[in-house]
């Protein structure tokens, strides 16, 4: 890793140049990545993270490729907020099974001000455990995004999806114009931003160029980008999609690292789908990132051992997050804390 001798970050990129990396031959365009990717980040490292729905279904917007939609019959159960001793049961599990992030996802439109004492304290209890936090609730204002900082939260996820011209094709029920809003507010608050999109929708080549020309053009590049692989679900308005090609999505990975040189890239949904050679592909190509465990909200992910054999097999380990206060005094604070507000009493179906 020698970042002195990479050029510098770039967020002038236009639509043209994005358009011919992606034309480039295929060894040519993972020997770039894979190039960037070292002169960044040691190669044989990834970032892993688990992900919890603490609130699931019932959400109102129209996404075209979510289950969590009120508006389309998928079959998934409405559930309210998870408890949040449930929410630091679920995050003590993920980092004994090696997970460094927990990431926290609610299918809200965006939460309402009695939705943010128990998630706050959600924030809290997770780092009392020595793990980074995440958090995807929807739209945020600025208050509510300071709340959120002020809490101790590492990251905010908030997705671009696509490009801007294919936008209206999958959403009409939120902006784009409202999402970069959002990440706005969270990047005033003083968070780091996990923003990414989902290829495979049937999108041309050149809305997957447009999206990352989104990304990398953000006054600070967003320091986690999630490229996920549209899952079908039965009941969605893309459960027939065709299946994108898998050098397409490679392709992706590899522009987004040679784009964003210093964002972990990662490997979201969809991965289910990969083989192992694809897997590992990505890995070339620059991805560093993945989530870790059987589900990723409410669709499967390859099993936590499965991810393990593979590492192995490409001589990868996880990368360390270190921690900088005394996680056992935190943790006694935030249980006592837990204990004192008498939280059983206090939760209400935030699916209504």
């Amino acid at each position: 890793m020698n970042a002195s001798l990479a050029p510098a970050l770039r967020h002038d990129w236009t639509r043209a140049e994005i358009t011919a990396l992606f034309a480039l031959p295929f060894s040519d365009l993972m020997f770039q990545a894979q190039t960037v990717h070292r002169a960044h980040f040691n190669p044989n490292e990834v970032q892993v993270s688990t992900l919890c729905s603490i609130k699931t279904g019932a959400c109102p917007e129209d996404c075209a490729y979510c289950p969590q939609s009120a508006r389309y019959d998928t079959g998934l159960e409405r559930e309210k907020l998870m408890a949040v001793e449930k929410v630091i049961e679920e995050a003590r599990a993920a980092k004994a099974s090696g997970a460094t992030r927990f990431c926290m996802g609610a299918a809200w439109r965006s939460p309402k001000n009695r939705d943010m004492p128990y998630v706050t304290t959600m924030v809290q209890g997770v780092k009392s455990l020595g793990l980074e936090t995440c958090m995807t609730l929807g739209m945020l204002d600025e208050a509510q995004a300071q709340e959120l900082a002020d809490a101790g939260l590492d990251y905010y996820n908030h997705n671009l999806d696509t490009s801007p011209e294919y936008y209206g094709e999958i959403i009409t029920t939120r902006t784009y114009q409202d999402r970069l809003a959002t990440l706005a507010n969270v990047r005033k608050a003083g968070m780091k931003v996990c923003c990414g999109g989902i290829v495979g929708m049937g999108e041309e080549e050149s809305d997957r160029a447009g999206l990352l020309q989104q990304l990398a053009n953000m006054p600070d590049h967003p320091e986690s980008v999630p490229i996920n692989m549209l899952v079908k679900v039965g009941g969605t308005p893309l459960e027939n999609e065709a299946d994108l090609d898998p050098f397409d999505f490679l392709r992706t990975i590899a522009v987004a690292r040679i784009l964003m040189p210093q964002s972990h890239v990662r490997l979201s949904a969809g991965r289910e789908q990969m083989n192992e050679q694809t897997q590992a592909m990505a890995f070339l190509a620059g991805a560093n990132s993945i989530f870790y465990g059987e589900k990723l909200l409410t669709t499967p992910n390859p099993e936590a051992n499965k991810d393990m054999q593979l590492f192995k097999k490409l001589g990868i380990k996880p990368e360390a997050y270190e921690v900088h206060e005394d996680e056992s005094e935190q943790e006694a604070s935030i249980v006592h804390q837990l204990q004192e507000a008498a939280m059983d009493s206090m939760f209400y179906n935030a699916a209504k």
